[in-house]
């Protein structure tokens, strides 16, 4: 069959190549793409935003499956268009897609559902927002709503800084993003992403990473959309995958289902592990991104088949989820400034990299040389037999891209890597 991913980031590098090994792939189609899904996909010129151009285009093309990478254009309902027309579409329509279009919604379903996250309260008003603080101690948990960009998380230390939060989310600082906020009870623990595919019906897991969101090494910084990811992550055990099965994905599937908005599609998860057993820190519509090149990298299944079967309702008969035992990791370069302000324009040389397969992410290119365009640039994904041996084979490629307007933490993976130094595994 012919497919057309959605997007042109680094996660949709990562589908690309992967939806590309399928056998059951005839021609991969990418809007808009990016210099890296070129080489695995034919780039087509159609704005995404349109969606009667992306059906007419479907229509042309002989689209048997339709999978959409980022969060924006399922939340603004092109799921529902495709459906519509009768295209099959991996990822939820614009209903389920307030899972992620909303934390607010989402918090309210942990609340019905009695699913296992923090305590909050909803606020579409400052001065109530700003009162609203005495209900919880610090740190203070400030959240945009909507989205924005994996950046509208604000931890406040101090009554001040929480407050300043509120301040510049109402005042514009996250777009619309911030016309309404949730003010959340702070959970300590260790944080790690899960993932499980449904039809709406059916559900299946599909692998844990974790990822890191702070810009600087140590955790230290504001938060950004992700500078590296390592998959599996070996803290998420397998008794406590099936406690997020059972007491977060199923019943969300099922609340879904039982109020007329079935979710299909893939489930992200991101979780807090507390003493109290795995809680809901937030649901994702799509992939993440960096975690979406770790899991792809270690995914031994097809993929393609896999997509069909969640868009077509038929997951309970497709073939489960296959990974390789060993781990990936993934380091972002990004653009100097990011998340701030990245400096866009840098020059990009690849080089020679072997033992890591590398990811575009903001690349372009102009008069036949590779640009950044954008705050994440690259994504450089190695493997090993542990995250120690995948951390360095990640490193030793990085060190062969000439990247002089970029930067990368230097510590990706660094709490696994430290546990297995204790453990003697490497």
């Amino acid at each position: 069959m012919n497919i057309l991913l959605i997007g042109s980031g680094g996660r949709e590098h990562a589908l690309a190549w992967k939806l590309a090994q399928s056998p059951n792939c005839d021609t991969l189609f990418a809007a808009p793409g990016n210099p890296g899904i070129a080489q695995e996909a034919e780039l087509v010129d159609i704005s995404i935003a349109d969606h009667a151009a992306v059906i007419a285009f479907c229509a042309g093309h002989d689209i048997g499956l339709v999978v959409v990478g980022p969060e924006a254009p399922l939340v603004s309902g092109l799921g529902d268009s495709l459906r519509d027309a009768g295209i099959p579409v991996f990822g939820p329509n614009q209903k389920a897609a307030q899972l992620e279009g909303s934390k607010g919604f989402t918090k309210d379903m942990c609340a019905a559902a009695g699913i296992p996250t923090a305590g909050y309260a909803r606020y579409d008003r400052k001065a109530s927002a700003l009162k609203g603080l005495d209900a919880f101690d610090a740190p203070y948990v400030i959240k945009a709503d909507g989205l924005a960009a994996g950046k509208g998380v604000i931890i406040a230390e101090t009554r001040a800084e929480a407050e300043a939060a509120i301040d510049d989310m109402f005042g514009g600082g996250f777009g619309d993003a911030g016309a309404s906020v949730v003010l959340e009870e702070f959970m300590a623990g260790e944080e790690a992403s899960f993932f499980a595919l449904t039809d709406g019906r059916d559900v299946v897991a599909f692998g844990s990473a974790q990822d890191h969101k702070r810009v600087g090494d140590g955790d230290t910084g504001p938060n950004t959309g992700g500078m590296g990811a390592y998959s599996p992550a070996f803290v998420l055990t397998d008794t406590l995958q099936a406690q997020v099965m059972e007491r977060i994905i199923r019943p969300t599937v099922a609340y879904m289902a039982a109020n007329d908005m079935p979710y299909s599609g893939v489930l992200f998860a991101g979780l807090m592990l507390t003493d109290e057993g795995p809680k809901l820190i937030e649901y994702n519509a799509r992939f993440g991104d960096p975690e979406c090149q770790v899991l792809m990298t270690r995914f031994e299944g097809d993929l393609a088949a896999l997509m069909l079967a969640v868009a077509t309702g038929t997951l309970a008969h497709a073939e489960c989820p296959l990974f390789s035992h060993q781990a990936a990791l993934t380091i972002v370069m990004a653009a100097n400034g990011y998340p701030a302000a990245p400096e866009k324009g840098g020059a990009v040389g690849l080089g020679t990299v072997s033992g890591a397969t590398v990811f575009h992410a903001g690349t372009a290119e102009i008069n036949g040389q590779l640009v950044a365009i954008g705050g994440r640039v690259l994504n450089v994904t190695a493997t090993g037999a542990n995250v120690t041996e995948a951390q360095a084979a990640a490193y030793a490629a990085v060190d062969c891209i000439d990247f002089p307007g970029g930067f990368c933490r230097k510590d990706i993976g660094w709490r696994e890597v430290a546990r297995e130094a204790a453990s003697g595994t490497p």
